[in-house]
């Protein structure tokens, strides 16, 4: 069964099926973020977009993986960033739902759709080669964002029945962002962990 599902993974059809659906959602990531990152101080700009950015990283990962190549680095910042976005949105969504914001199908679509980042993420680590050094620029780079997130306040947009619990909510993404380092590096950088080579 694992077998199967990695080969249909690796497949030329299916790689460029993800790419497609990747680069549209990339695209339209960018879109969603329009009103926020025109009134962002310029300098801030590469670090607001946050989902966006981690599927455009792993757009540049399928890209690689169609010409049977790794780009270790970029591999490294497209695994953390799509386990941390990917479920900090499906999170976010659904403590905004409970917290009394109604529930519509933009929430639906994009849990759906970050629930799908984390989940490719996992899928296709094995076929990553991501090196300790890779992982620690990545580890810098989660963490410069959430400084410049939740200390000069240029967070996502969240709904306001949440805002309350900014504060609450940083400390979450950091931590989020920190288990999402040690879980690529546990499953995919630590010696001996699953590996698997692109076909």
């Amino acid at each position: 069964m694992l077998a199967y599902l990695f080969g249909w993974l690796t497949k030329r059809t299916t790689l460029l099926l993800l790419l497609v659906v990747n680069a549209l959602g990339t695209i339209y990531g960018f879109y969603w973020y329009g009103n926020q990152l025109a009134q962002t101080p310029w300098h801030f700009i590469p670090f607001v977009p946050d989902s966006p950015t981690a599927s455009l990283f792993f757009v540049v990962v399928l890209v690689a993986f169609l010409m049977k190549k790794n780009v270790g680095l970029i591999e490294a910042l497209a695994a953390v960033t799509l386990l941390k976005y990917g479920i900090w949105a499906v999170a976010m969504n659904t403590f905004q739902v409970m917290e009394g914001a109604p529930m519509h199908w933009q929430i639906i679509m994009l849990n759906l759709s970050h629930a799908g980042m984390a989940l490719q993420a996992l899928l296709f680590l094995p076929f990553m080669r991501i090196k300790a050094w890779h992982l620690g620029v990545a580890l810098t780079w989660t963490v410069w964002n959430d400084v410049i997130d939740y200390v000069f306040g240029m967070h996502p947009w969240i709904s306001r029945v949440i805002m309350p619990y900014i504060d609450q909510i940083g400390v979450f993404t950091f931590l989020l962002g920190l288990a999402s380092v040690m879980l690529v590096y546990f499953l995919n950088v630590r010696k001996g962990a699953f590996r698997l080579n692109l076909p």
